[in-house]
């Protein structure tokens, strides 16, 4: 009878591991029930703010604090209150009724959520440079029912609602409910930079598709969205001043971007502390506009393609024909201005540059470095001096200061992909970094060829016709990865964050959902956290997979759709050693 007592004790108190993702600097909970209705009050800065479901924010680029607060509050108590789950997956087998609280009784709600702001939001903390907004925050809960968060920003306060909505549960009778009273949390982002390249150029991504991401970003406490939007696939970005561009070189009609969805699409994420950056990929990646300006592109159908580029079709523009500057001034006098009041950023790109295209560029005629790195030097100074000129931060792929030798200012911030080595050799150089390190970070590796092999030779050298970045990056891949392993404090200081890679070769918006998420999940608790502990050791695997078990079910009720990361029969318990291997 006693062990049976203890056991039945045991169930009652149960909770889940802390609950939080990412997890928090510090934090401490306990095991006192607390309910939630729709009648909470809810105060920042002394004042009252009435929620309402599915609250618009009012206001563009200069969106007041008082918005941003009010937004985030109305969606995280709509994701508590409608967007729930009851946790069956969470405890053992059969006992989800003997874990939760009883419905009988009295029942201590939570009473108020009172938010404090403790600093006035600057026009930087929407569109901030890496370290300009200070996200971090403070949330406590007390077993008697009021809450309190308290942030230097609006930016802040939007963390502290995405761990307060990771609090609650639903009762499989109906009502919501914590058992992790009292609740004290104080927190704050290791790597300013947390990002997700999303590519729309290889497929068209519908903008709900883009909207739903950020949804799930800001939930993940992520706050970077890279859209690489045009490429030789296609041109799904309108330039009102070339509209030849999208007319010619998107993949149907109404699969572009207007200059309506660029700005709601940057509106939605400030929204949501999130900050996007576009990139229109230069000097190579730019094929598609030789459909409507052949004369600037070199290399438009070269053939064989594995000679002239990474991927068909080939096409860069070409390096000393006069007429480029004109058309590159005409095309971000448009674009910039677009993206200025929502972005500090703009990338332009710089990876992949075959020289041997120049071979055919009737301006150039010799893929000669000694020739073409002049002239690349030529294009990135004055394709980066339009960006500073419209107040942004130019952003490049490390192939252009680490492949090509071009110097860049020392403003730039440099994307690496290519690994470790890359990132040593770039921090040593004194360059910002960030990381989407390919060997961890890219998304489509892993998926099998999505070119085609005909009968012979090739067929035989390729077969059984894996990509050229396999394995697949799966989410214990992305957890163990440091992005500042192996470097001094100096260079590390230097890698101001990291963004995992979804090109779109095989990426749609069908199965966008189960390709990024829970995976890049796991990058956003890196980055946000840091991958080491207050001991100063690795997480491991074994106390990240009960929380990204659990963060998952969050992200299905809220209408992603996550894939598992393990069967639930090593989920049930919420004990990491039941599927350990041994």
């Amino acid at each position: 009878m006693l062990s049976n007592f203890f056991l039945s004790f045991a169930l009652l108190t149960a909770t889940s591991v802390q609950a939080i993702w990412p997890i928090p600097s510090t934090i401490s909970t306990g095991n006192s029930t607390l309910w939630i209705g729709e009648h909470l009050p809810v105060t920042y800065n002394g004042a009252p703010i009435p929620w309402v479901r599915d609250y618009i924010p009012f206001g563009g680029p200069k969106i007041s604090a008082k918005e941003i607060v009010k937004g985030g509050v109305s969606r995280a108590l709509k994701h508590i209150l409608d967007d729930n789950f009851v946790p069956w997956k969470l405890y053992p087998r059969l006992q989800l009724e003997k874990t939760e609280p009883s419905l009988h009784g009295h029942k201590q709600y939570i009473s108020r959520l009172e938010i404090v702001q403790t600093v006035a939001d600057t026009p930087d903390t929407l569109r901030p440079l890496a370290g300009d907004v200070d996200e971090s925050y403070n949330l406590t809960v007390n077993v008697h029912g009021y809450a309190k968060i308290t942030a230097v920003s609006s930016t802040g306060v939007l963390r502290a609602l995405a761990s307060f909505s990771q609090l609650f549960f639903q009762h499989s009778q109906g009502p919501i409910y914590s058992k992790l009273a009292p609740v004290t949390i104080s927190d704050c982002p290791e790597y300013d930079h947390r990002g997700i390249l999303m590519d729309v150029s290889r497929s068209y991504l519908p903008v709900d598709a883009i909207y739903r991401t950020i949804d799930a970003m800001e939930w993940n406490k992520m706050n970077r969205l890279h859209i690489h939007a045009t490429d030789s696939q296609s041109w799904p970005l309108e330039i009102p001043a070339l509209p030849e561009l999208h007319e010619k070189g998107a993949y149907a009609r109404g699969m572009t971007y207007t200059p309506m969805n660029v700005a709601a699409i940057q509106t939605y994420a400030i929204q949501r502390g999130v900050e996007v950056i576009f990139e229109i990929d230069t000097p190579g990646h730019f094929g598609v506009a030789a459909l409507s300006h052949p004369d600037l592109i070199t290399g438009w159908g070269a053939s064989p393609w594995t000679t002239y580029c990474a991927e068909p079709p080939c096409g860069q523009l070409q390096l000393n024909n006069p007429d480029v500057d004109p058309f590159l001034d005409t095309l971000m006098d448009d674009l910039l201005p677009r993206v200025a009041p929502y972005s500090a950023y703009f990338h332009t790109g710089g990876d992949e540059v075959n020289f041997n295209e120049y071979s055919l560029d009737p301006t150039v005629g010799t893929n000669d470095s000694a020739v073409v790195v002049p002239l690349l030097q030529k294009f990135i100074d004055k394709h980066h001096d339009r960006v500073r000129r419209a107040g942004l931060v130019p952003m490049v792929w490390e192939e252009i200061p680490a492949s090509y030798n071009v110097t860049i200012g020392d403003d730039v911030v440099v994307q690496s992909w290519l690994g470790d080595a890359a990132i040593k050799s770039l921090t040593e150089q004194g360059h910002k970094v960030i990381t989407s390190n390919y060997n961890y970070w890219y998304l489509d590796c892993g998926r099998g060829q999505w070119l085609n092999f005909a009968e012979g030779e090739s067929f035989e050298e390729n077969y059984p016709f894996n990509d050229w970045c396999g394995p697949t990056k799966n989410w214990r891949l992305i957890y163990s990865y440091n992005p500042r392993a192996g470097l001094t404090e100096a260079e590390a200081k230097l890698v101001v964050g990291g963004e995992v890679g979804a090109w779109a070769e095989a990426i749609d918006e069908v199965n966008l959902d189960g390709i990024l998420w829970p995976r890049t999940s796991a990058a956003g608790e890196v980055l946000w956290s840091g991958r080491l502990d207050a001991a100063g050791q690795n997480r491991t695997q074994l106390d990240a997979a009960p929380r990204l078990a659990e963060f998952r079910e969050r992200m299905l009720a809220r209408g992603v759709s996550a894939e598992p990361i393990q069967m639930v029969f090593c989920t049930q318990g919420m004990d990491p050693t039941t599927c350990l291997f041994q």
